[in-house]
């Protein structure tokens, strides 16, 4: 008897351990057009995009927490000119100014203690801009055929599109393979604890500059260097020059890479 008990208490305590996983579904949809984007804003959790089968955009969440209340955090949507923002939004203390779903760098997403985690995933179609912000939580966005802006903090950023990326993190590596480097737009990956890897098309034609403090510099590439080549720095041309190609990091190495497309 003994023993069993043992077993149960056992079982009891291990179980505390894990996660309490309540997932609470919220899902949307709808059509935006080329050229207008999707953002998701988070604060603890992934975001993954993949490519849309059809023409709509959609968006599904779930909800997590260890000790908070799941119900506590909502997902609200917020349409503008540009297009559609959702947001995680934590609810506000009592003596601050309230958390706010808004576009870009607008609104508040304090979690203010809540541990809630919410993990998004949004179906893209092609030509609709995907922007991706979170702060604790990787950014995922796989085989898209439009633009893509990923911003974490605490987190891995990984990016395939036929389009143009920018990517932004603190702590997390950034790999991305984008297939456009044309207009004036500039080309941002830029991490401070974390590798770089870039994979272009064989035909890319971009304005090269590469960072790093800690760290060394590859490429595929051929080019024609501008100034002197330390080994951590370079700028240069890469086919016949374009649009500015801007890779930085302060501990991690940089590989610039050749599509086999």
């Amino acid at each position: 008897m003994r023993t069993i008990r043992a077993m149960v208490m056992a079982l009891a305590a291990v179980g505390a351990l894990i996660p309490l996983a309540q997932p609470s579904d919220f899902s949307w949809h709808g059509q935006l057009a080329a050229g207008k984007s999707i953002e998701i804003k988070g604060v603890n959790g992934t975001i993954r995009a993949e490519r849309a089968s059809g023409t709509e955009v959609e968006v599904e969440a779930n909800k997590f927490a260890r000790r908070s209340d799941v119900r506590s955090v909502t997902v609200q949507v917020v349409p503008h000119a540009e297009g559609v923002t959702i947001c995680a939004v934590y609810p506000s203390d009592d003596w601050g100014r309230a958390n706010e779903c808004a576009p870009g760098s607008g609104g508040r997403m304090h979690t203010n203690n809540n541990d809630v985690r919410v993990e998004f995933t949004v179906r893209v179609p092609a030509g609709v801009q995907f922007i991706g912000r979170t702060v604790n939580g990787a950014v995922e966005a796989e085989t898209l055929a439009s633009d893509v802006t990923a911003h974490s903090v605490n987190g891995k950023i990984r990016i395939s599109t036929s389009g143009w990326a920018e990517a932004e993190t603190v702590n997390g590596s950034i790999s991305a393979r984008v297939g456009q480097t044309a207009g004036t737009r500039a080309t941002e990956l830029e991490t401070v604890n974390g590798s770089i890897e870039l994979e272009l098309p064989a035909t890319a034609n971009a304005a090269l500059h590469a960072r790093t403090v800690n760290g060394r510099i590859s490429t595929d590439f051929p080019f024609v260097i501008r100034g002197s080549f330390s080994g951590r720095e370079i700028s240069g041309t890469i086919g016949q020059g374009g649009p500015e190609l801007n890779l930085k990091t302060v501990n991690g190495s940089i590989e610039l890479r050749r599509s086999g497309d």
